[in-house]
Protein backbone atom coordinates (compact mmCIF):
# COMPACT_ATOMS: atom_id res chain seq x y z
CA UNK A 1 0.00 0.00 0.00
CA UNK A 2 0.54 4.03 -0.28
CA UNK A 3 0.67 4.93 3.73
CA UNK A 4 0.35 8.17 4.28
CA UNK A 5 1.44 9.21 7.67
CA UNK A 6 1.05 12.75 9.80
CA UNK A 7 2.09 13.80 13.10
CA UNK A 8 2.47 16.95 15.40
CA UNK A 9 4.42 17.77 18.96
CA UNK A 10 7.57 17.13 20.31
CA UNK A 11 9.59 14.15 20.46
CA UNK A 12 7.24 12.24 21.99
CA UNK A 13 4.63 12.73 19.03
CA UNK A 14 6.81 12.15 16.54
CA UNK A 15 9.21 9.14 17.78
CA UNK A 16 6.39 6.53 17.69
CA UNK A 17 5.38 8.20 14.20
CA UNK A 18 9.11 7.25 13.28
CA UNK A 19 9.55 3.84 14.60
CA UNK A 20 5.43 2.56 13.03
CA UNK A 21 6.69 4.17 9.28
CA UNK A 22 9.80 2.05 9.21
CA UNK A 23 8.11 -0.47 10.61
CA UNK A 24 5.64 -0.20 7.67
CA UNK A 25 8.09 0.29 4.88
CA UNK A 26 10.37 -2.54 5.92
CA UNK A 27 6.93 -4.76 5.13
CA UNK A 28 7.26 -3.45 1.92
CA UNK A 29 4.57 -0.32 1.62
CA UNK A 30 5.62 2.46 0.36
CA UNK A 31 5.32 5.39 3.04
CA UNK A 32 5.42 9.22 3.65
CA UNK A 33 5.36 10.82 6.58
CA UNK A 34 4.94 14.77 7.71
CA UNK A 35 5.97 15.66 10.88
CA UNK A 36 5.54 19.18 12.34
CA UNK A 37 7.68 19.37 15.37
CA UNK A 38 6.00 21.98 17.88
CA UNK A 39 9.57 23.40 19.54
CA UNK A 40 12.70 22.49 17.14
CA UNK A 41 13.83 22.06 13.77
CA UNK A 42 15.51 18.93 14.45
CA UNK A 43 13.86 16.17 11.92
CA UNK A 44 15.22 18.91 8.88
CA UNK A 45 16.57 16.89 7.05
CA UNK A 46 16.36 13.59 9.03
CA UNK A 47 17.10 10.28 6.98
CA UNK A 48 14.80 7.34 7.23
CA UNK A 49 16.84 4.24 7.13
CA UNK A 50 14.44 1.88 5.20
CA UNK A 51 13.34 4.58 2.48
CA UNK A 52 10.30 6.37 4.46
CA UNK A 53 9.89 10.00 2.66
CA UNK A 54 10.05 12.40 5.29
CA UNK A 55 8.59 15.87 5.35
CA UNK A 56 9.01 18.75 7.43
CA UNK A 57 5.80 20.80 7.46
CA UNK A 58 6.05 24.36 9.66
CA UNK A 59 8.79 23.77 12.11
CA UNK A 60 9.40 24.82 14.24
CA UNK A 61 5.86 26.03 15.41
CA UNK A 62 7.40 28.25 18.42
CA UNK A 63 10.45 29.99 19.17
CA UNK A 64 12.05 29.03 22.56
CA UNK A 65 11.03 31.85 24.08
CA UNK A 66 7.56 31.42 23.12
CA UNK A 67 8.21 27.66 24.37
CA UNK A 68 8.71 29.26 27.67
CA UNK A 69 6.08 31.54 28.30
CA UNK A 70 3.78 28.68 26.48
CA UNK A 71 5.49 26.37 29.84
CA UNK A 72 4.84 28.58 32.61
CA UNK A 73 0.64 29.05 31.10
CA UNK A 74 0.55 25.73 30.48
CA UNK A 75 1.43 24.27 33.99
CA UNK A 76 0.49 27.07 35.95
CA UNK A 77 -3.27 26.24 34.62
CA UNK A 78 -5.37 23.83 37.07
CA UNK A 79 -8.20 23.25 34.66
CA UNK A 80 -7.59 20.30 31.89
CA UNK A 81 -9.93 21.52 29.57
CA UNK A 82 -8.69 25.25 29.80
CA UNK A 83 -5.22 24.02 29.77
CA UNK A 84 -5.55 22.08 26.08
CA UNK A 85 -7.25 24.64 24.67
CA UNK A 86 -4.30 26.78 25.51
CA UNK A 87 -1.81 24.24 24.13
CA UNK A 88 -4.16 24.17 21.08
CA UNK A 89 -4.77 27.63 20.69
CA UNK A 90 -0.49 29.08 21.04
CA UNK A 91 1.09 25.24 19.29
CA UNK A 92 -1.60 23.89 16.84
CA UNK A 93 -3.78 26.72 15.31
CA UNK A 94 -0.80 28.83 13.82
CA UNK A 95 0.16 25.89 11.42
CA UNK A 96 -3.13 24.02 11.15
CA UNK A 97 -3.71 25.74 7.21
CA UNK A 98 -0.17 24.20 6.31
CA UNK A 99 -0.55 21.19 7.75
CA UNK A 100 -3.88 21.07 5.96
CA UNK A 101 -2.44 21.64 2.76
CA UNK A 102 -0.35 19.44 3.46
CA UNK A 103 -2.36 16.41 4.07
CA UNK A 104 -4.87 17.24 1.21
CA UNK A 105 -1.27 16.67 -0.95
CA UNK A 106 -1.08 13.22 1.03
CA UNK A 107 -4.28 11.78 0.59
CA UNK A 108 -4.07 12.80 -3.10
CA UNK A 109 -1.32 9.67 -3.85
CA UNK A 110 -2.17 7.35 -0.37
CA UNK A 111 -4.56 4.37 -0.29
CA UNK A 112 -4.38 4.61 3.77
CA UNK A 113 -3.85 7.53 6.11
CA UNK A 114 -2.50 7.86 9.40
CA UNK A 115 -2.54 10.24 12.03
CA UNK A 116 -1.91 11.74 15.40
CA UNK A 117 -5.24 11.74 17.38
CA UNK A 118 -4.61 15.37 17.14
CA UNK A 119 -4.60 15.28 13.81
CA UNK A 120 -7.95 16.78 12.52
CA UNK A 121 -6.17 18.00 9.50
CA UNK A 122 -5.53 14.89 8.20
CA UNK A 123 -8.74 13.35 9.26
CA UNK A 124 -10.45 15.44 7.55
CA UNK A 125 -8.39 15.50 4.32
CA UNK A 126 -9.35 11.69 4.39
CA UNK A 127 -13.08 11.67 4.91
CA UNK A 128 -13.33 13.99 1.82
CA UNK A 129 -10.84 12.59 -0.46
CA UNK A 130 -12.72 8.60 0.49
CA UNK A 131 -9.69 7.24 1.90
CA UNK A 132 -9.68 4.88 5.22
CA UNK A 133 -8.08 6.87 8.20
CA UNK A 134 -6.19 5.38 11.18
CA UNK A 135 -5.74 7.32 14.46
CA UNK A 136 -2.63 6.80 16.79
CA UNK A 137 -3.26 7.23 20.71
CA UNK A 138 -0.44 7.89 22.47
CA UNK A 139 -2.17 7.54 25.60
CA UNK A 140 -5.17 5.12 26.84
CA UNK A 141 -6.32 8.29 28.76
CA UNK A 142 -8.34 8.87 25.67
CA UNK A 143 -10.93 6.07 25.03
CA UNK A 144 -14.15 6.64 27.21
CA UNK A 145 -14.95 2.86 29.16
CA UNK A 146 -17.80 2.25 31.58
CA UNK A 147 -14.85 0.34 33.60
CA UNK A 148 -12.72 3.47 34.43
CA UNK A 149 -11.87 6.71 33.82
CA UNK A 150 -8.56 8.88 33.67
CA UNK A 151 -9.01 10.67 37.02
CA UNK A 152 -8.68 7.65 38.64
CA UNK A 153 -12.06 7.84 40.93
CA UNK A 154 -14.04 4.99 41.94
CA UNK A 155 -17.20 5.73 40.75
CA UNK A 156 -18.68 2.63 39.29
CA UNK A 157 -19.91 1.89 35.69
CA UNK A 158 -23.13 4.26 36.26
CA UNK A 159 -20.66 6.87 37.56
CA UNK A 160 -18.12 7.09 35.01
CA UNK A 161 -20.43 6.91 32.17
CA UNK A 162 -21.91 9.93 33.85
CA UNK A 163 -17.87 11.64 34.14
CA UNK A 164 -17.42 10.34 30.63
CA UNK A 165 -20.62 12.36 28.99
CA UNK A 166 -19.15 15.11 30.95
CA UNK A 167 -15.48 15.23 30.43
CA UNK A 168 -16.22 14.27 26.57
CA UNK A 169 -19.18 17.54 26.27
CA UNK A 170 -16.07 19.53 28.21
CA UNK A 171 -13.44 18.14 25.06
CA UNK A 172 -16.10 18.81 22.37
CA UNK A 173 -16.51 22.51 24.02
CA UNK A 174 -12.39 23.02 24.59
CA UNK A 175 -11.45 21.98 21.21
CA UNK A 176 -14.32 21.12 18.82
CA UNK A 177 -14.34 24.41 17.09
CA UNK A 178 -10.96 23.62 15.40
CA UNK A 179 -12.10 20.63 13.08
CA UNK A 180 -15.85 22.16 12.74
CA UNK A 181 -14.58 25.27 11.71
CA UNK A 182 -12.90 23.66 8.99
CA UNK A 183 -15.38 21.18 7.91
CA UNK A 184 -17.75 24.32 7.81
CA UNK A 185 -15.45 25.22 5.26
CA UNK A 186 -15.46 23.12 3.19
CA UNK A 187 -19.22 22.24 3.89
CA UNK A 188 -18.77 18.96 5.58
CA UNK A 189 -21.03 18.52 8.27
CA UNK A 190 -20.06 19.39 11.58
CA UNK A 191 -18.88 16.61 14.47
CA UNK A 192 -20.62 16.79 17.49
CA UNK A 193 -18.13 14.58 19.77
CA UNK A 194 -14.32 15.05 19.21
CA UNK A 195 -13.60 12.08 20.76
CA UNK A 196 -15.66 9.67 19.17
CA UNK A 197 -15.23 11.39 16.09
CA UNK A 198 -11.56 12.46 15.30
CA UNK A 199 -9.61 11.14 18.10
CA UNK A 200 -10.98 7.56 17.73
CA UNK A 201 -11.11 5.81 14.58
CA UNK A 202 -14.03 3.87 13.61
CA UNK A 203 -11.82 2.53 11.07
CA UNK A 204 -9.25 1.57 13.53
CA UNK A 205 -7.60 3.37 16.68
CA UNK A 206 -4.00 1.85 17.91
CA UNK A 207 -3.31 2.54 21.13
CA UNK A 208 0.60 2.72 21.26
CA UNK A 209 0.63 1.70 24.94
CA UNK A 210 2.28 -1.35 26.38
CA UNK A 211 -0.37 -4.09 27.60
CA UNK A 212 1.38 -3.75 30.67
CA UNK A 213 0.29 -0.49 31.44
CA UNK A 214 -2.75 -0.08 29.65
CA UNK A 215 -5.68 -2.22 30.59
CA UNK A 216 -8.05 -3.35 27.57
CA UNK A 217 -11.63 -2.66 28.97
CA UNK A 218 -14.48 -4.76 28.23
CA UNK A 219 -16.53 -2.13 26.59
CA UNK A 220 -14.00 -0.92 23.44
CA UNK A 221 -15.20 -2.12 20.60
CA UNK A 222 -12.58 -4.33 18.21
CA UNK A 223 -11.83 -1.56 16.48
CA UNK A 224 -9.47 -0.26 19.17
CA UNK A 225 -6.32 -2.62 19.16
CA UNK A 226 -3.60 -2.11 21.53
CA UNK A 227 -0.55 -2.46 20.30
CA UNK A 228 2.02 -1.57 22.52
CA UNK A 229 4.83 0.98 23.02
CA UNK A 230 6.07 1.98 19.41
CA UNK A 231 9.56 2.36 20.08
CA UNK A 232 12.67 2.62 18.15
CA UNK A 233 16.41 2.21 17.97
CA UNK A 234 18.37 5.45 19.18
CA UNK A 235 18.17 8.17 16.77
CA UNK A 236 21.31 10.07 15.60
CA UNK A 237 19.75 13.43 16.90
CA UNK A 238 19.72 11.85 20.43
CA UNK A 239 23.28 11.44 20.65
CA UNK A 240 25.54 8.62 21.39
CA UNK A 241 26.96 7.66 25.27
CA UNK A 242 29.75 10.33 25.41
CA UNK A 243 33.05 9.05 27.75
CA UNK A 244 32.68 11.61 30.54
CA UNK A 245 28.96 10.04 30.97
CA UNK A 246 30.07 6.10 30.57
CA UNK A 247 32.72 7.01 32.95
CA UNK A 248 30.49 8.32 35.99
CA UNK A 249 28.36 5.37 35.25
CA UNK A 250 31.05 3.13 36.13
CA UNK A 251 32.90 5.36 38.77
CA UNK A 252 29.94 4.68 41.43
CA UNK A 253 26.40 3.54 42.86
CA UNK A 254 23.54 3.61 39.70
CA UNK A 255 22.35 7.36 39.65
CA UNK A 256 19.21 8.50 39.47
CA UNK A 257 18.50 9.84 35.62
CA UNK A 258 16.65 13.24 35.87
CA UNK A 259 14.76 15.09 32.74
CA UNK A 260 12.13 16.67 31.74
CA UNK A 261 12.56 16.35 27.88
CA UNK A 262 10.56 19.01 26.05
CA UNK A 263 9.42 20.36 29.20
CA UNK A 264 13.23 21.37 30.18
CA UNK A 265 12.76 25.36 30.02
CA UNK A 266 15.06 26.88 26.66
CA UNK A 267 16.01 30.35 28.24
CA UNK A 268 18.52 30.12 30.48
CA UNK A 269 16.53 32.01 33.98
CA UNK A 270 13.96 29.28 33.33
CA UNK A 271 16.72 26.37 32.56
CA UNK A 272 18.59 27.89 35.79
CA UNK A 273 16.04 27.65 38.09
CA UNK A 274 14.88 23.85 37.08
CA UNK A 275 18.76 22.75 37.25
CA UNK A 276 18.69 23.96 40.68
CA UNK A 277 15.80 22.11 41.49
CA UNK A 278 16.77 18.74 40.56
CA UNK A 279 20.35 19.59 41.57
CA UNK A 280 19.34 20.23 45.01
CA UNK A 281 16.64 17.27 45.22
CA UNK A 282 18.97 15.15 44.38
CA UNK A 283 21.69 16.42 47.00
CA UNK A 284 19.28 16.31 49.70
CA UNK A 285 17.83 13.02 49.01
CA UNK A 286 21.86 12.04 49.12
CA UNK A 287 22.37 10.19 45.25
CA UNK A 288 24.17 10.28 42.78
CA UNK A 289 22.44 11.96 39.48
CA UNK A 290 22.75 12.49 36.06
CA UNK A 291 20.89 15.79 34.91
CA UNK A 292 19.60 16.45 31.32
CA UNK A 293 19.33 19.70 29.94
CA UNK A 294 20.96 21.08 27.02
CA UNK A 295 22.08 24.56 28.27
CA UNK A 296 23.65 23.45 31.46
CA UNK A 297 27.11 25.12 30.55
CA UNK A 298 25.04 28.56 30.23
CA UNK A 299 23.77 28.07 32.95
CA UNK A 300 26.77 28.14 34.87
CA UNK A 301 26.60 24.67 36.43
CA UNK A 302 29.36 22.37 36.52
CA UNK A 303 29.84 18.43 37.30
CA UNK A 304 31.58 16.41 39.84
CA UNK A 305 31.82 13.19 40.98
CA UNK A 306 28.05 13.24 42.41
CA UNK A 307 26.01 15.05 39.54
CA UNK A 308 26.42 14.75 35.92
CA UNK A 309 25.21 17.02 33.69
CA UNK A 310 24.31 16.09 30.43
CA UNK A 311 22.99 17.79 27.13
CA UNK A 312 21.25 14.60 25.74
CA UNK A 313 21.55 11.00 26.08
CA UNK A 314 20.20 7.90 24.33
CA UNK A 315 17.85 6.93 26.94
CA UNK A 316 17.23 3.16 25.89
CA UNK A 317 21.07 2.52 26.65
CA UNK A 318 20.96 4.83 29.83
CA UNK A 319 17.79 4.29 31.62
CA UNK A 320 18.71 0.60 32.30
CA UNK A 321 21.85 1.46 34.07
CA UNK A 322 19.99 3.93 36.67
CA UNK A 323 18.41 3.61 39.99
CA UNK A 324 15.32 5.76 39.34
CA UNK A 325 14.14 7.92 36.65
CA UNK A 326 12.85 11.21 37.46
CA UNK A 327 10.96 13.00 34.69
CA UNK A 328 7.82 14.98 33.25
CA UNK A 329 5.20 11.94 32.53
CA UNK A 330 5.35 11.90 29.02
CA UNK A 331 3.87 9.07 27.20
CA UNK A 332 7.54 7.88 25.71
CA UNK A 333 9.63 9.05 28.60
CA UNK A 334 7.26 7.21 30.45
CA UNK A 335 7.54 4.15 28.53
CA UNK A 336 11.15 3.96 28.53
CA UNK A 337 11.61 4.60 32.44
CA UNK A 338 9.15 1.74 32.64
CA UNK A 339 10.91 -0.47 29.59
CA UNK A 340 14.34 -0.21 31.23
CA UNK A 341 12.58 -1.51 34.29
CA UNK A 342 13.33 1.02 36.76
CA UNK A 343 10.80 2.91 39.19
CA UNK A 344 9.61 6.83 38.75
CA UNK A 345 9.04 10.10 40.32
CA UNK A 346 6.85 11.87 38.09
CA UNK A 347 6.54 15.56 38.24
CA UNK A 348 3.54 16.53 36.11
CA UNK A 349 3.25 19.97 33.62
CA UNK A 350 -0.11 19.08 32.56
CA UNK A 351 -2.99 16.85 32.85
CA UNK A 352 -1.86 13.96 30.60
CA UNK A 353 1.34 14.31 32.32
CA UNK A 354 -0.58 13.26 35.71
CA UNK A 355 -2.15 10.66 34.32
CA UNK A 356 1.00 8.95 33.37
CA UNK A 357 1.90 9.44 36.94
CA UNK A 358 -1.28 7.92 38.58
CA UNK A 359 -1.21 4.73 36.26
CA UNK A 360 2.85 4.38 37.41
CA UNK A 361 1.38 4.51 40.91
CA UNK A 362 -1.27 2.27 40.35
CA UNK A 363 1.49 -0.24 39.07
CA UNK A 364 3.13 -0.22 42.14
CA UNK A 365 6.34 1.58 40.36
CA UNK A 366 6.30 5.18 41.12
CA UNK A 367 4.78 6.62 44.07
CA UNK A 368 2.52 10.13 44.10
CA UNK A 369 3.24 12.33 41.08
CA UNK A 370 4.42 15.73 41.63
CA UNK A 371 3.12 18.95 40.12
CA UNK A 372 5.88 21.01 38.63
CA UNK A 373 3.58 24.51 39.62
CA UNK A 374 4.29 23.18 43.04
CA UNK A 375 7.28 21.11 43.33
CA UNK A 376 10.21 21.71 45.83
CA UNK A 377 13.75 20.24 46.00
CA UNK A 378 12.54 19.38 49.11
CA UNK A 379 9.46 17.77 48.60
CA UNK A 380 11.20 16.01 45.14
CA UNK A 381 13.78 15.04 47.68
CA UNK A 382 11.25 13.01 49.55
CA UNK A 383 9.68 11.12 46.62
CA UNK A 384 13.02 10.09 45.43
CA UNK A 385 13.67 8.42 48.93
CA UNK A 386 10.44 6.98 48.66
CA UNK A 387 11.65 5.00 45.81
CA UNK A 388 14.83 4.11 46.41
CA UNK A 389 13.76 3.02 50.15
CA UNK A 390 12.12 0.66 48.80
CA UNK A 391 13.08 -2.64 47.16
CA UNK A 392 9.61 -4.21 46.12
CA UNK A 393 9.41 -1.26 44.14
CA UNK A 394 12.67 -2.19 42.19
CA UNK A 395 11.70 -5.26 42.04
CA UNK A 396 8.11 -4.77 40.32
CA UNK A 397 9.81 -2.58 38.34
CA UNK A 398 12.66 -5.15 37.17
CA UNK A 399 9.43 -7.25 36.35
CA UNK A 400 7.38 -5.15 33.97
CA UNK A 401 10.26 -4.11 32.07
CA UNK A 402 10.87 -7.62 31.21
CA UNK A 403 7.79 -8.65 30.25
CA UNK A 404 7.56 -5.31 28.16
CA UNK A 405 10.88 -6.64 26.59
CA UNK A 406 9.25 -9.29 24.89
CA UNK A 407 6.60 -6.97 23.60
CA UNK A 408 6.98 -5.72 19.60
CA UNK A 409 4.77 -2.45 19.27
CA UNK A 410 5.40 -1.91 15.74
CA UNK A 411 4.78 -5.71 14.20
CA UNK A 412 1.61 -5.41 16.13
CA UNK A 413 0.74 -2.28 14.65
CA UNK A 414 1.82 -3.57 11.66
CA UNK A 415 -0.29 -6.85 11.98
CA UNK A 416 -2.97 -4.47 12.57
CA UNK A 417 -2.81 -2.16 9.67
CA UNK A 418 -2.64 -5.23 7.13
CA UNK A 419 -5.32 -7.74 8.30
CA UNK A 420 -7.83 -4.01 8.23
CA UNK A 421 -6.38 -2.36 5.18
CA UNK A 422 -3.87 -4.70 3.14
CA UNK A 423 -7.02 -6.25 0.64
CA UNK A 424 -8.01 -3.15 -0.43
CA UNK A 425 -4.44 -2.52 -2.02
Amino acid sequence: MKIGMQTWGSHGDIRPFLALAEGLQLAGHAVTLLITCVDGAAYEGLAARHGVKIRVVASPVITPEEAEQIGQTAYTIRNPMAQMAAILRLCFAPVEEAMFAAAQELCADADLLIGHYFMHPLQIAAERAGKPYVSVLLSHAAVPSAFNHPLGIALGRLGNRVLWWLTRAALQRAAGHYPNRLRRRLTMTPIRDIVTEVWISQALTLVAVSPQICQRQLDWPSSIQVCGFLDMPNLQLEGRVPESLAAFLAAGAAPVYMTFGSWMPSDVAGQRDTLRLLTDAATLAGCRAIIQSPGWRACGFASDDRILYVSAAPHHVIFPLCAAIVHHGGAGTTQSATLAGKPSVVVAHISEQEHWGRELQRMGVAGKPEKRRSVTAKSLSKRLRFLLDRPEMQTKAAAIGAAMAHENGVAAAVECIEKKFAVRA
